[in-house]
Order: structure tokens, then sequence, then C-alpha cells
């Protein structure tokens, strides 16, 4: 009999094979493909008519796992037709490595045995009733939204909604924004519930990854915590899924398969019949309409842990306290961390900058060290003595030979978290120090430092927005905001939601365990207007005012964007043919063609960059036509169009 395999490549149709063996949908097999044998799944639709004359080949085995379920076949292909991929790549989200892991002896899953204990926690009134909110209607597909102050006890309320969803059977997955996250936030979920949930992101090994892999396609492990990827597992019997920080920007990956995670985990539940949680202390402006709308059900917690209060803020002016040269830190502000360091309180210096300077110029050439591949600056690093490229990892020496004579004699323009860690090194020579940003915590002694800021041996933290994820640290009762940039940048429309969000965040790890806290702002900007709304206790007045702007604006979550990239190594060709491209699909698409214009990144990992961006309305018909399009547009050798539906990032 004939039977449809798709196989985890770059084609948008499965392939069709003969076979002796008895195949139903979801099944994965073993075929030949070209010189080598794949692993394939036999799909739910055959090729459509091609002229292309293939011999029929045979598949050869048909694998020891639980088929995939029709209705993550169904989300697959939709996920494809969404996000503008090939179906092929959107199984080889799926499985592992390409492939598919039989079944394990029994033993292999020992790690993951569940045994839930009781535990001592007792939830409040108010987090009582969010729970009974969000357990309405938990037997089919609904979406909540659990909105509570920093600090408020939302991971208590969503574990004991989880707790009920395993006790009947069923499989859960809770997904985090960070895999830095995870170590922390595995301990909380062992303390609550007696057991090892299982932890899937991409460093965990590849044995682990394969372990995991099959209990969940066998239904042997109940619980994942996992980053973006864990969203594509094959549960057997999923029965909830929680997006923890569902506002947080990381969930969109843009790198080969763009999506965005938390918009993908709500179409799988639908797909699943399940219900999804969203958690976050300030939602998304998209959520945030969807409550408004009424198709999200919400429930709030406004008191914090131990009632304790939320932080105060204090705007320390620059202008009334001159800096001295090089220096990022007021004599003032030094009063102040000194006055909390006495009562033995934890301090945050924060500056969202990784390394030590942003800009290194050259006094006598007035030459700046710019990345060859990309069009920024280099970041200096001075703990490893290098210069750094953040998007393609280009490293160069301090170390140039200067076009006026001698060699070039550097000035350090702009600060980043290690300069500001050696000026708090002079300021406080006694106190312990470090520094917590993706360069100093995704190492092995990640947790150790962890362990050491939790129990205050280590007494100032110099830190990038990467402390402003979840992290629970009880004496930090100071931040000290080193440089509130709030001039976002002219192409990221998102930028006062992400300000909101951040802001929001980071002022949360302040004061969690009752002790008064304090947040202060150091800038020379006098519109303060601008710092109140973003710390202002009620979030909401914020976000009403931002959704009435892209409302009259016509921008996102009231239309759709599509960002098309094109990217070549000619940059006069590059630009012929993005209006030879404009021109081709302008009158086939369902929405508005703007651009082609230079990517505010212009040249990066060596390849120029044009966009354009597509608006349209929130339906399929805007992709469907798109792809059709697409399809028939051949560009030259060398260049690549990337296609990103609903983009967050416009670099």
């Amino acid at each position: 009999m004939k039977v449809p395999i798709l196989i985890p490549n770059i084609f948008n149709h499965p392939f069709t094979y003969n076979s002796d063996l008895t195949l139903k949908v979801g099944d994965y097999v073993v075929v030949p493909f070209g010189k080598s044998e794949v692993t394939g799944v036999v799909w739910d639709d055959f090729e459509k008519k091609t002229n292309k004359n293939f011999a029929i080949k045979k598949v050869l085995r048909k694998l020891d796992v639980p088929p995939l379920k029709k209705n993550i076949v169904k989300f697959l292909n939709w996920f494809s037709e969404y996000n503008m991929t090939p179906k092929g790549m959107a199984l080889k989200l799926l499985l592992l490595s390409s492939g598919a892991i039989e079944k394990l002896p029994i033993e292999a899953y020992e790690a993951f045995k569940i045994d839930i204990k009781e535990n001592e926690i007792k939830l409040s009134k108010e987090q009582k009733n969010s729970l009974k909110k969000m357990n309405v209607l938990n037997q089919k597909f609904r979406v909540h939204v659990l909105q509570g102050t920093t600090g408020s006890g939302k991971t208590m309320v969503y574990f004991e909604a989880l707790k009920e969803i395993i006790n009947k059977g069923f499989q859960g997955l809770i997904l985090l924004p960070e895999i830095g996250l995870t170590g922390q936030f595995q301990n909380k979920f062992i303390e609550f519930f007696g057991f090892k949930p299982a932890v899937w992101h991409s460093g965990i090994t590849k044995k682990n990854k394969e372990i995991i892999w099959s209990g969940i396609a066998n239904d042997k492990i109940k619980v994942v915590i996992g980053a973006r990827s864990s969203l594509f597992l094959p549960f057997k019997k999923l029965g909830l899924i929680i997006v923890d920080e569902e506002h947080d920007q990381s969930y969109k990956q843009d790198e080969g398969v763009a999506y965005n995670a938390r918009d993908m985990a709500i179409s799988r539940a639908s797909f699943e019949n399940i219900p999804i949680n969203l958690i976050t202390a300030v939602p998304s402006i998209e959520t945030y309409d969807n409550i408004k709308k009424g198709k999200y059900t919400l429930s709030k917690l406004d008191q914090r842990y131990l009632n304790a209060s939320l932080p105060k803020y204090e705007i320390i002016n620059l202008n009334n306290f001159k800096l001295e040269s090089q220096s990022w830190i007021s004599k003032e502000t030094i009063e102040k961390v000194n006055l909390h360091l006495e009562k033995k309180d934890q301090v945050l210096f924060f500056l969202n900058r990784r390394g030590f300077s942003p800009h290194v110029l050259c006094k006598k050439c007035f030459t700046s060290y710019s990345c060859p591949n990309c069009s920024i600056n280099l970041v200096y690093h001075k703990n490893k003595q290098n210069l750094l490229c953040h998007y393609c990892g280009y490293k160069a020496l301090l170390n140039r030979d200067c076009s006026k004579e001698g060699k070039c004699d550097f000035i350090f323009s702009g600060p980043g978290v290690e300069r500001i860690s050696e000026e708090v090194k002079k300021i406080f020579p006694t106190k312990e120090i470090t520094i917590f940003s993706s360069d100093t915590m995704n190492k092995k002694s990640s947790s150790n430092i962890l362990e050491k800021i939790i129990n205050n041996e280590i007494q100032i933290l110099i830190g990038t927005q990467l402390i402003s994820k979840g992290f629970h640290f009880p004496s930090l009762n100071c931040i000290v905001v080193v440089d509130i940039d709030l001039s976002s940048q002219g192409h990221d429309l998102r930028g006062a939601e992400k300000n909101l969000q951040l802001y929001h965040q980071l002022s949360g790890r302040a004061g969690r365990t009752g002790k008064p806290a304090t947040v202060y702002f150091q800038t020379y900007n006098l519109n303060t207007k601008m710092i109140t709304d973003i710390t202002n206790k009620d979030p909401d007045i914020f976000l009403d005012k931002e959704l009435e702007i892209r409302r009259k604006n016509n921008l996102p979550p009231f239309q759709r964007f599509i960002a098309l990239i094109i990217t070549g190594n000619n940059e006069k060709e590059l630009e012929k043919e993005a209006y030879k491209f404009k021109s081709f699909i302008e009158n086939a698409v369902d929405g508005r063609v703007l651009g082609p214009v230079n990517a505010p990144i212009f040249r990066l990992k060596r390849r120029f960059r044009v966009r354009l961006l597509i608006r349209g309305r929130k339906s399929l018909k805007v992709q469907n036509s798109l792809s059709k399009i697409i399809e028939k547009f051949k560009f030259p050798g060398g260049m690549k169009l990337t296609v990103d539906v609903d983009p967050i990032n416009f670099n």
C-alpha cells in the first residue's frame, strides 16, 4: 500500500512510499532517502499532484515508538502554515537530531518517578481565589492569565493547579523564558512536589535528552520544565501547559525557524483541547488585548508574600551632582548605598550592557573598533582581555597600529557592567562583589554563585537584564539603576512596553521578604513622568494608553506584521533584487508591502541585510497569499530570504 511519509527537511510536503507493513498516521518509520536512511512520520495527507516521476521506494521498518497523536500532526501542519516554514522543518523541531528514540528499559526513567509528597505550604485567601478561577473549565481548551505583582506567590498557585492535573494521570509542561532560571526553579519544584521534573533546554546532554524524549512519548515522565524547544516534545497525555513570564521577549525565536513559543503554546493547547495558564506581573500587549476582549480569563494577586510592600522609588538627579571623570556613580548614590549596607541589605547596580565598554576609540586617529563582519561596534571585555562582537562572536585583541603614529592610544566611551564593577570595587573595597550577566551565569559555577547570593555572602551585585528574570534573592533591598536609558531606539515599536516590563520585573527583585526596599534611578533626564509611568503599581494604566496608541496607528495587535529579510554578499545586487522582489509580490499579497530599506544592523556575519514589511489583517490569508507568490520567485545564488511572522525584533 502507498503511504505519505513526512521527512525532517526543507520540503513542505510528505513523500510517497510503498509498504507491506500496517501503518497508520503518526507512526515513526525508517525510509530510504537519496543515498541515506532517515526517520520519518506517516502523515495525514499525500503530496499534491506532481509532474516528477520517481520510482516509489519502500518503507524499511517501523520504529518501536508510540505513534504521534493526530492532533500533534494537525498542530504541526498549522504551525508550518502560520509561520511560513516547510512542514519538514516543523517536524524537525519535534524529532531529536532528526531521529526518534525507541523504547528504553524501564529503569532509564527511574529518576523521574512521581511520588507527590504533602507539603506545608498554605495558600493565602487571595491565592485560593486565584486557583479557583484558574481551575474553572479545566477539562478543555481555555486560556487563563494569572497576573500577580512580583513576589506575590504566583508559582505556588500554578503548582497547585498542576498537582491536580498530575493526580488525574496527565502530563504537564512548564515553559520558562531563560535556561538560567531552570536550576533555581527545579529546586522550588522538588521542594513543593517531592519528585524530580525533567529539565529540557539546549544545555542538556544528548543521553539525557534521549531519556526525556522517550519518557515523554511513553508517558513515563509526567512534568517537563523547559525553554522554547520543549513545546515540541511528543507528549502522550498532555493535560496542562503553563507559560511563566509570558510577556518575556525571549520566547521569540529569531534564528532558524522563527516562531513565538508563547503563541505556539496557546495553539498547541487548542489542538490538544487542554487548558493553558499564562503567568505574568505585567502582561504583554497582545495578552492584555485578549483579556480586554474577553478571550482570556483573568485572576489577580495584589498582595506580596508576607504582606511585603513594593519598593519605593527615588530619582537621583545627576544634574545636581557632578560626576567625577570616568565615574558613573554619584556621591549621593554612594551615601544611599552605604545606609543599606549598614542594615545588611544586599545591593544591585543595574546596567543593561555586557562587557567593560561598548565603544573603543583611538584618541590620535579617532578610529573606532567595529566588527569586520557586522555593522556594529565591538564591545571591550576587560575580564577576557578582548573585543567581542555580540552578534557574530568575532574576537579581536586591543592592539592596533595607528594611522598617525606608533600604536593606537585608546579611550573607552560609555560603561558596561565590568566597568561599573571596577568602580564599585574601588568604592566598597571590603565587600564581596560579583557580576550577574549571561557572560558569567551560564557557566558550571553559576549555581554556586546563586547559592552565595541567596545566603547574602555576596553583598553587591552588578547585573544586566538577566537578573530581572524571576530570581529570588531574600536580602536584596536596594537597586541602583545606573543609567536609565529610556530613549528606546526608534526602530522598536515595542520599546515602551519592554521598558515597562523590564523595570517592573527588576524592581520586583527587591524587598521580597518584608524589609523596606528602594529603587534609585540615576538620570540627567528631568522628564520624570516616564519613570513614574513605568514604575506605577498598576501597569494596566500604561497598557491602556499603549493599546490606544497601537489602535490609532494600526499596529500589532490590531494588524499582522510579517518581516521579510533578504541577505546577500553584494550590496548593489541585493538592493536591485529587493526592489525586483517587491514589485513581483506587491499585487499578489493580501496586505501592504513596505520597503525595502537597509536593516538597522545592515551587515551581519559578513552578509548585507535588507528588510521589507508586510502589513495586513489578522488572518491566515496574508500568510497563504505570501507563501504562494514567494514560491514562484527565484533569488540568485548566494541570496537568502528569511520570513518572520509577528516580528519582535526589528534589527
